[in-house]
């Protein structure tokens, strides 16, 4: 077997060294805080692509963004804490210390809505518009994101070996993560033991890509502000509920074993579902009152 720190070897590829950071001057710069930072810039660039195709003003989505970011961080952090609090609650301290880690995506999204809401609240703008706009933002910081995942190795799923089989070094691994499954099939060469699982930030990424393709497709065919932010809902929570139950860091529900962030995206992709039944019998009927 064929050593590496991260592999696929039933497609070929092997990455001999994977840092998770590097230092300058004394102080650790995180792989995984670089990716957040570009996937933020990028999610921007692409928010003001879209304003200036529906004909509207940049200038409001970067003053958004400035608001969206630091609220999502906090949301993020703030998600992951309440649902993981037996590590926490006797020491309050290490919630602040965000680079141990422990940062989840479904915070961050509530945390930019809720900001959104707020914003067009007080800004006088549409919500609904600047939603629309503002998600193809969203997915695309979630597209490069998810490879902060990779070079932490973290956010796997359980033993696999189909095609797209990721290999990774158990002592670059977070130990609870490590099921019974992983160990009956875990593999040791030079020394060094392996694990193999399901790549879950891959597939979402590339879920997530389907997702903003349709984005920037649909977006001149909406027919009613919302629409957009309703696909997004909708396409996002259904990836999100097959790709949840891969996983094998779960934040769960009390001692319930119930994936809170897989009932959720259930719920959003539900009431997404039923949302965009609602706004296509409004416009039927506006059509046949317009006739």
């Amino acid at each position: 077997m064929q050593t590496a720190d991260i592999a696929f070897p039933n497609i070929g590829i092997y990455i001999s060294e994977l840092p998770k950071g590097f230092t300058i001057g004394g102080f650790t710069i995180a792989c995984y805080g670089i990716i957040m930072a570009l996937s933020m810039m990028a999610g921007l660039w692409i928010v003001c692509v879209q304003a200036k195709r529906t004909g509207q003003k940049t200038e409001t989505y970067i003053d958004f963004a400035l608001y969206a970011i630091v609220f999502s961080l906090i949301g993020a952090r703030l998600y992951y804490v309440a649902f993981s609090w037996d590590s926490y609650k006797n020491d309050l301290w290490q919630i602040f210390n965000t680079r141990g880690g422990g940062m989840a995506l479904y915070g961050s999204v509530i945390a930019a809505i809720i900001t959104a809401v707020v914003y067009c609240k007080v800004k006088r703008q549409n919500f609904f518009l600047l939603a629309d706009t503002s998600v193809a933002g969203l997915v695309l910081g979630q597209i490069i994101g998810r490879y902060g995942n990779f070079f932490n190795r973290e956010a796997f799923g359980e033993y696999t070996d189909n095609l797209f089989a990721m290999r990774l070094r158990v002592d670059q691994v977070n130990p609870s993560n490590i099921t019974d499954l992983m160990r009956e099939h875990m593999q040791t060469a030079d020394g060094v033991s392996y694990i193999q699982v399901h790549p879950t930030f891959l597939y979402e990424s590339l879920w997530n890509v389907i997702v903003l393709v349709l984005i920037l497709v649909l977006t001149k065919k909406k027919k009613v502000n919302g629409e957009i932010f309703i696909l997004y809902m909708v396409g996002y929570a259904l990836g999100r509920v097959w790709i949840e139950g891969l996983r094998t860091d779960q934040l769960q529900i009390g001692a319930t074993g119930i994936a809170v962030s897989q009932v959720l995206a259930g719920v959003i992709a539900v009431v997404g579902i039923g949302a965009w039944v609602i706004v296509r019998i409004c416009l039927r009927k506006d059509h046949a009152e317009g006739l």
